[in-house]
């Protein structure tokens, strides 16, 4: 999961400030079929996920912010910023259609349409499942192979320097 969300993240914050760059009347260019396409490619990538705790994170900020200056208000206040936080959930919709604008702007309707395909097929559905275990294994073999190399290097460049300036080589300094 990690891969994917890291992976959706990147795309998601390149793709969001190129959006946040683009004027509104060219996000009236946008067809409605391109922008259903748009939202089925975002779905499909469970893009949007990421953000399914902002709501509610703000909820627990804001009681705990009211609480501490009004304790004997506790259960009131966390009534009413419930009741505020259940009024404004339907705007995530603004937010996966914003999404789904960016999208639309970055790639074709035909190119939403394959990625769409491609994240509701079988392979695409294990790529966004087992992505997060394959990143954390990528990354753990990647650390094996740069500390060898840096170790190899760094006896290299000692045995070149023994040869450069033999009486002024230093001793290899013993890495971590």
């Amino acid at each position: 999961m990690v891969f994917s969300q890291t992976l959706r993240g990147g795309l998601f914050a390149a793709v969001t400030l190129v959006g946040l760059a683009v004027s509104p009347a060219l996000a009236q260019e946008i067809s409605p079929s391109h922008l259903a396409a748009a939202r089925e490619a975002v779905d499909a990538i469970d893009t949007s996920e990421q953000f399914d705790q902002i709501l509610l994170n703000a909820a627990t900020q804001i009681k705990a912010e009211l609480i501490v200056n009004n304790p004997d208000l506790q259960s009131k206040i966390s009534e009413m910023v419930d009741d505020s936080a259940i009024a404004l959930a339907p705007r995530r919709a603004d937010l996966e259609n914003e999404i789904a604008r960016v999208y639309a702007k970055m790639f074709t309707e035909q190119e939403l349409r394959e990625i769409s395909q491609f994240y509701n097929s079988e392979a695409g559905r294990k790529l966004i499942k087992q992505g997060p275990q394959a990143t954390r294994e990528m990354m753990a073999a990647a650390d094996v192979w740069t500390n060898g190399i840096v170790r190899d290097l760094r006896d290299s460049a000692m045995k070149g320097m023994q040869k450069l300036a033999p009486a002024t080589a230093a001793a290899p300094a013993k890495s971590k």
